[in-house]
């Protein structure tokens, strides 16, 4: 019984943690996909000198990776907000944009603007067993 306690006591500090009032800042712009992407494909290249190499063409991939994407234009968007709690952190928003003072609440490294439409947003690509 005491086991049954400490799983639900754990689980619900889990799950209170998880969603958190913040307040955009500013926006700024984001090149994470361009420095994966430029990132793998230098340490493929990279491979040729072994493991040495593929980590040296890691770096310098995800470096010039970032670059490009950036100059190409096609950054995502982000935005650095302040959390409840005084930190300030940079969360993605592809999808959804925000002026600077909106109240918005982070879920992992997303912001949402409604808690309730967070919920529909992370599951319309889900497919349900009722359906």
């Amino acid at each position: 019984m005491k086991k049954l306690g400490t799983l639900a006591l754990t689980l619900a500090l889990l799950a209170a943690g998880s969603v958190h009032a913040a307040e955009v800042l500013e926006e700024t712009r984001d090149q994470t996909t361009g420095k994966s992407v430029g990132g793998m494909n230098g340490m493929m290249i990279g491979a040729i000198g072994g493991p040495i190499g593929m980590l040296i063409g890691a770096g310098i991939g995800a470096l010039f990776g970032g670059e490009a994407q950036e100059a190409a234009g096609l950054s995502d968007r982000a935005y650095k907000v302040r959390t409840a709690d005084g930190a300030e952190k940079v969360v993605r928003s592809p999808a959804e944009a925000f002026a600077v003072g909106d109240k918005v609440e982070t879920r992992g490294n997303r912001v949402f603007s409604d808690p309730a439409m967070a919920d529909d947003r992370l599951y319309d690509s889900a497919l349900s067993y009722r359906e």
